[in-house]
Parts: C-alpha cells; structure tokens; sequence
C-alpha cells in the first residue's frame, strides 16, 4: 500500500488528476479522510483513506497512483 502524501499529485484510473490538500478524520467516526483538489478545475472532494489505496479490478490497478 502506497503512502498517502500531503501536496504530492496524483492520478485517478479514470485519468483526472488531483493534489492532496490535507488528511483529516471525519467527527462522527474518526475515520482518516483525505481532502483532494482537482488540477483541471480546482473542486475540492474528501474520500475516505480507506479508498484511496483501493484496487480498482483483477489487474491490481490502484484508485490512485502518485505521479509526482
């Protein structure tokens, strides 16, 4: 499992890229949250850590992949 990293870039398998904002934990339940920006339009989203390093199919394709 890659190491979620503050600031660095990375690439979903549907090809958008996203810079990590910040991990932070939701209230309710403390689960790690991470906080993404979209490079292409600057949205912001969370998603739960436990996704992030998540594969996508039977290749082993991860969610997310640092490209930088």
């Amino acid at each position: 499992m890659q190491e979620i990293q503050v600031g660095k870039t990375y690439k979903h398998y549907k090809g958008n890229i996203y810079k990590i904002i910040a991990v932070g934990k939701n209230s309710e339940n403390l689960e790690e949250m991470i906080v993404y920006q979209s490079v292409n339009n600057h949205q912001i989203w969370i998603r739960p850590a436990s996704m992030w390093n998540e594969t996508i199919n039977n290749s082993g394709e991860l969610r997310f992949t640092l490209i930088d």
